[in-house]
């Protein structure tokens, strides 16, 4: 049973030098795990300051704190008046 690939052109040295296409392979598989293991570091320090800044009360209440104000203002005119119509009728 054969699985397509030519196995006289696979050349596997017991001895290790840098030349053969296994070695080089290896060290290449080595440095794309280390990249990526920097990348998934780097990617959750990122998203840790992310979460940090959006969770962050103070520094969201300073930057909200007139469209908040605002909106509540609504929300209290429109509750006082529809409180005040169920007291007076007409």
């Amino acid at each position: 049973m054969t699985s397509g690939i030519p196995t006289s052109r696979i050349r596997v040295s017991s001895t290790p030098t840098s030349s053969t296409p296994v070695d080089i392979l290896e060290k290449r598989a080595a440095q794309q795990r280390q990249q990526i293991h920097n990348s998934v570091v780097e990617l959750r320090q990122t998203v840790k300051q992310t979460v940090k800044e959006k969770l962050d009360v103070k520094r969201n209440l300073r930057e909200h704190l007139w469209p908040a104000a605002a909106a509540m203002a609504l929300i209290g005119l429109m509750l006082g008046y529809s409180i005040a119509g169920i007291f007076t009728k007409d």
